[in-house]
């Protein structure tokens, strides 16, 4: 596939579609892999930086051009933002939206993973560390960031009515969007893969929302 086809495959906007181009930010370094960050502002790994060039590239043919561009506080997306559009993406200006940030861990943030169970009410979901209803010392649940997560896509839809935004967040934020747009649980949205550097495509339309793709990933 050339990179102009691969731009082209998703349809243009009619008027009172919203579309959103959600892309989970670059594999973060090593040693914060190895304990609980959570809305923590940790550094990308730099050897992944320069081996996945290639899938910034293909996310910088695939992404809308004139699109509004959104990353959240955490230097980890803003960086990730600027990788793709040095990999062939217009420089584009963006926007900072503290409603898409990941969840925060609270007292849990740079606790090792093997030593959070003991210190959950309840068990762990299987596919994240806690149950989606489980509330950190000082953080905030699944739930609320679900809450959270949908407001602000909802007024971000409404600024930027009948336009493409790309938006580079996190893991759990992606995966309340998509939980959001299909109506579901914050415990049924812990089960979407979001893998980093994948793209998931979500559309507000006049009347629903509509799931156009979860977890694509570019450059293989």
């Amino acid at each position: 596939m050339t990179q102009r086809a691969a731009f082209l495959d998703t349809p243009l906007l009619a008027p009172g579609i919203t579309r959103f181009w959600m892309i989970r930010h670059a594999l973060v370094e090593e040693n914060a892999r190895a304990k609980l960050y959570g809305s923590l502002d940790v550094p990308l790994c730099p050897e992944s930086l320069v081996a996945q060039v290639p899938m910034y590239q293909a996310l910088a043919a695939r992404l809308p051009r004139d699109a509004a561009w959104v990353v959240t506080p955490l230097s980890r997306t803003q960086r990730t933002a600027q990788a793709i559009q040095e990999a062939g993406y217009p420089r584009t200006e963006w926007s900072v939206e503290a409603g898409l940030i990941e969840q925060s861990m609270g007292d849990y943030h740079g606790l090792e993973h093997h030593r959070l169970p003991e210190r959950l009410e309840m068990p762990a979901h299987p596919f994240w560390p806690m149950a989606a209803e489980e509330v950190p010392p000082g953080g905030e649940s699944m739930v609320q960031v679900l809450e959270r997560v949908g407001e602000t896509l909802e007024r971000l839809a409404d600024t930027h009515d009948g336009r493409d935004i790309v938006i580079v967040s996190h893991g759990g934020a992606i995966r309340a969007a998509t939980a959001h747009a299909l109506g579901v649980d914050a415990e049924t949205s812990l089960r979407f893969s979001v893998q980093n550097l994948s793209l998931t495509i979500l559309e507000r339309h006049p009347t629903a929302w509509r799931v156009v793709t979860v977890n694509e990933l570019q450059g293989f």
